[in-house]
């Protein structure tokens, strides 16, 4: 297969341009990317494109993602999460559970979050996580996000801290570790993130996933573009005509939908992807032309 996609379970520890690399190399293409970065210390779902599938990802890093997650009360680090230095330190072990509860609860909706300042955001032309590990001290911008659900899953109370697991799903651009840090400051006692685990990206969770054994051995299944294009989009089955039609560069009647269509051929391939403007549907993308 020399387009199409391939998920892959994150393991601790590696960047997701090591998993790149991996791909790269068991799939014997250079042309490899992935849909959304998981810093070293995270886990799961890394959506990998390669050929024509590369095409698709930036809709798939626009999608909405899920997250498993513990956070620790007690202590603030200058990375938000358990590798960075602690900055601050207190005793949160007698925290309230429905005081945890209740500003998490705050927090679903569409709200404005301050980014993490060790991300892939750039300031000035350099990732933040570069200018924060060469010892500079700045916020970033705070931005609109989305979350969509934030279950608390458990809470345990230990000598001086409180770990408080979560579930969270979410819009792109959204960093739990910000979470984490917020939750800690609004308690007075410093929070960051011990454990993070990437359960869904878009259309693609964890049972879709090969590992990094199963990469490293080549015994993986990978998923076929019109599998994936039906995953993210509304399908539109096309008639032989169609087909022609758009393989002339010609436009469709309207879809149903105002949003991007997967016009899929009769023999079930991903032929283009379309999007209503005006009263027809023009392609925005084109992958095959008809035989």
């Amino acid at each position: 297969m020399s387009d199409g996609f391939l998920i892959v379970d994150k393991e601790p520890a590696m960047t997701s341009h090591d998993v790149v690399a991996m791909g790269r190399k068991a799939l014997g293409t250079r042309k490899v990317g992935h849909a959304g970065t998981l810093d070293p210390m995270a886990t799961g779902v890394l959506v990998l494109g390669f050929g024509n599938g590369t095409r698709l990802l930036q809709y798939i890093t626009d999608g909405d993602k899920s997250y498993e997650a513990t956070i620790v009360l007690g202590a603030s680090t200058v990375t938000d999460d358990h590798e960075g230095e602690v900055i601050a330190s207190h005793d949160a072990s007698k925290i309230e559970d429905g005081s945890i509860e209740k500003i998490l609860n705050a927090m679903v909706g569409t709200i404005s979050q301050r980014p993490s300042s060790v991300s892939a955001v750039k300031v000035g032309g350099e990732r933040a996580y570069d200018r924060v590990r060469s010892g500079e001290v700045f916020e970033l911008a705070p931005r609109t996000i989305t979350i969509t659900s934030l279950n608390i899953l458990g809470i345990r109370h230990l000598d001086h801290t409180t770990e408080v697991d979560i579930d969270v799903t979410c819009s792109a651009g959204t960093f739990i570790r910000a979470i984490a840090r917020d939750l800690g400051n609004e308690l007075s006692v410093g929070g960051h993130l011990r454990a993070l685990r990437r359960t869904r990206v878009a259309g693609f969770a964890l049972d879709v996933a090969t590992t990094i054994t199963d990469l490293k051995a080549k015994t993986f299944t990978a998923l076929d573009l019109t599998d994936v294009a039906r995953r993210t989009f509304a399908a539109r089955e096309l008639t032989v005509e169609e087909v022609r039609e758009l393989s002339f560069g010609r436009s469709l009647s309207p879809s149903l939908t105002q949003a991007i269509t997967a016009a899929i051929s009769p023999e079930n391939n991903l032929i283009a992807l379309l999007k209503n403007d005006g009263d027809k549907a023009k392609p925005v993308a084109v992958f095959a032309a008809a035989h």
